[in-house]
């Protein structure tokens, strides 16, 4: 589980000089940082990945093995104030349908992303930024 502040980082090369532009993450940006944050905790879990997809709502992000149980996890970026443990039942009972033809269990992880210096602006590119992620919700 993850919860602190952390800066976003910028990979950038080249010759001379470049004035550092913060600008709000894009929602593809803000999905892959909430599937970073939950794959990490997945492998350090001893999770094997089977399958990723970082692909904005397609579904499920990650399928993962671990001790010979298939899991589908479905990731999404949460914005403050909303609770990152809220999640849209109709697609979770969707993606659990799936789930079953596969014999897998289907969890939900919700990651909250917020501006560290103002809860109410946009998360920015190379700024700090707040993580409420509580881990796995099991979908029964």
């Amino acid at each position: 589980m993850s919860r602190g502040i952390y800066k976003t980082n910028r990979c950038s090369k080249g010759i001379g000089f470049f004035i550092a532009m913060s600008r709000p993450l894009t929602e593809q940006e803000l999905h892959n940082l909430a599937m970073n944050i939950v794959g990490r905790e997945l492998e350090a879990d001893g999770f094997e990945f089977m399958a990723i997809n970082s692909k904005l709502k397609k579904n499920p992000q990650y399928v993962c093995l671990k001790e010979k149980i298939l899991h589908f996890i479905v990731v999404r970026n949460v914005e403050f104030p909303i609770d990152p443990r809220d999640y849209d039942e109709e697609l979770m009972l969707t993606v659990k349908e799936h789930a079953i033809k596969f014999e897998a269990k289907t969890y939900f992880a919700g990651v909250g992303l917020a501006n560290a210096s103002d809860r109410t602006l946009p998360v920015h590119l190379d700024e700090e930024y707040i993580v409420d992620y509580q881990g796995l919700i099991e979908i029964e």
